[in-house]
């Protein structure tokens, strides 16, 4: 470990104790008020099978030889909320993971993309472990003060500022964007950001959000107005957003009995003259039989059309470019075989030019109230002269306890 990231990791351990030891005093003392504070979090593990066939880069130098790597994920989470004063709340979350396995063994500094990627402005995180096959990480990805008082709210701190509204892609969520395909971050990416809202009504807000940053070109400063109007909540957004100027809106109603959502956003760079234009759009629809149907499409004038399908993984993702692919569609169904049984799958499509689809079986036991056993599948193809083809196949099996 560096001397930097030693003592990054010894100014978190502390932080970390300072959290923990607030939360064992304020817990016991809210033993007769525990309206106070809440503790609530999980444990989850996750044992994954990569399956590369000629899509991994030499592996002999890792004293690795062959194409299929195994890997573990240990994950506890900790949610702490303690209720300070009537109208003042202290709001904090403390994500906690161990890597091991083969994949973390080929990947050269591992730790450092792990760590690169946990933070918004401020540093609160740490590598603890940095061995051979072995990492350790610590972040505080929630940690803010809320305050409340009749119609207005404010935040400030490491916070979601959730401005989604459709199922699957959120171009309108300029804030905090998030990848389909990073399916066990179930809390999402946060932002240091102050945040104030003022309810209008039952169904509509005015809400002024800025995210921090080191320079002005790295800062999102935007407003956002939701309202109702007729059957479908409709909000319109705009700001400033790490350089460029933004407009958009979404919806969410219903065509008769199903359920039909989108967004739209304009992205403007002045100094470059460049424009983005990102829309999205799905209609859902359970049955009564409790079979769920879900379908959409994205378009990103952004979007590559030749990208290899591996781009899938490694893309760099901002709301303007929520997926590697100019277009994509969507499809997705669950169903429950029996009322603790849930299986389902979705199919991402895109018509460019290698024709890549992503297809993600799953199935979801709950093995009782707070325990649940998960299999999931990721695999994805292009087509070639040759025909389709699928150069990863990726297995996942999840086990995750709730407190």
């Amino acid at each position: 470990m560096r001397e930097g990231d030693f003592k990054k990791s010894k100014i978190m351990k502390k932080l970390v104790t300072c959290l923990m030891l607030s939360v064992l005093v304020l817990g016991a003392k809210g033993q007769s008020d525990t309206a106070r504070v809440t503790l609530n979090g999980y444990v989850k593990n996750l044992q994954s099978l990569y399956f590369f066939n000629g899509s991994f880069p030499d592996l002999r130098q890792f004293k690795l030889v062959d194409t299929v790597l195994q890997d573990n994920l240990l994950h506890w989470r900790l949610n702490f909320n303690w209720r300070m004063a009537s109208h003042l709340n202290l709001n904090a979350g403390l994500r906690t993971r161990i890597f091991y396995g083969d994949l973390v063994k080929a990947t050269p500094l591992y730790a450092d993309q792990i760590d690169a990627g946990s933070n918004d402005w401020v540093d609160l995180s740490a590598v603890w472990l940095d061995k051979r096959g072995f990492v350790g990480h610590s972040v505080l990805d929630r940690l803010y003060l809320e305050y409340t008082k009749d119609k207005l709210e404010i935040r400030l701190g490491r916070q979601r500022v959730n401005w989604g509204i459709s199922t699957i892609w959120n171009p309108n969520d300029i804030f905090n964007a998030y990848s389909f395909t990073d399916f066990d971050y179930e809390e999402r990416p946060g932002s240091d950001a102050v945040r104030v809202r003022y309810y209008t009504g039952y169904a509509g807000s005015v809400e002024v959000a800025v995210r921090g940053a080191d320079s002005l070109g790295g800062m999102i400063m935007a407003g956002r107005w939701l309202f109702n109007k007729g059957s479908y909540d409709i909000q319109l957004i705009g700001g400033y957003a790490q350089k460029d100027l933004v407009l958009g809106g979404g919806w969410a109603g219903n065509i008769k009995n199903a359920g039909f959502k989108g967004e739209a956003t304009w992205f403007y760079r002045p100094e470059e003259k460049e424009s983005v234009f990102a829309l999205t759009a799905n209609v859902d629809y359970a049955f009564a039989n409790s079979l769920y149907l879900n379908g959409g499409f994205l378009y990103n004038s952004a979007g590559a059309t030749d990208q290899d399908i591996l781009n899938l993984f490694t893309f760099d993702l901002s709301a303007k470019n929520l997926y590697p692919y100019r277009w994509a569609t969507f499809v997705q169904g669950s169903y429950p075989i029996t009322p603790l049984l849930t299986a389902g799958v979705a199919v991402i499509y895109s018509p460019v030019k290698v024709n890549p689809l992503f297809v993600n079986p799953t199935i979801t036991l709950s093995i009782s109230d707070n325990w649940t056993l998960d299999a999931v599948g990721q695999v994805v193809f292009s087509k070639g002269d040759e025909g389709y083809r699928s150069p990863l196949q990726v297995g996942f099996l999840r086990v995750k306890v709730n407190y």
